[in-house]
């Protein structure tokens, strides 16, 4: 099941990955009409949400460059962004998103099975209680959030 679950998550990331590819700056931070967030949001946002879900709740350090947490958390949005906090370029976004699934191997590889001290309910109702709960309902989550940024290209005409 290990190799299986990183396979899945490298395969997810890559379709994020994909649509994120000829989608320029500008693109990026459009919001289309009715909706929150930007294309931009959701791929922070991505990055993020597998962040806290890695490392977090197992008691390692997350690696998350400063403001990400307060622009790309649950509930935050372009329109709300604190002044003064920069945002990163897609290119850095990819950058950080194509390195974070080694970085979660090589920490949590053989640690999957552990039980956590403080399992975590997610804001659908699943409750996650190890690591390799945590980075299948991401498979959920990420698919979720590509699904939007495809719609968003298709609405934005990008």
């Amino acid at each position: 099941m290990d190799a299986y679950l990183f396979r899945q998550l490298n395969f997810v990331r890559g379709q994020v990955l994909k649509q994120l590819q000829g989608v320029t700056e500008e693109a990026a931070d459009r919001i289309p009409d009715g909706f929150r967030n930007s294309i931009r949001w959701n791929a922070g946002h991505i990055y993020v949400v597998l962040e806290r879900y890695a490392f977090l709740y197992t008691g390692l350090p997350l690696y998350l460059p400063e403001g990400f947490k307060e622009q790309f958390e649950f509930n935050t949005s372009p329109p709300t962004r604190p002044d003064g906090v920069r945002v990163p370029t897609l290119p850095e976004l990819e950058q950080l998103m194509s390195g974070q699934l080694g970085r979660i191997q090589e920490a949590l590889g053989d640690r999957l099975s552990e039980r956590l001290a403080n399992p975590y309910t997610t804001s659908t109702g699943m409750t996650l209680e190890t690591p390799e709960q945590f980075l299948s309902f991401n498979l959920y989550h990420e698919g979720m959030h590509m699904s939007v940024i495809k719609l968003y290209k298709k609405l934005l005409g990008v």
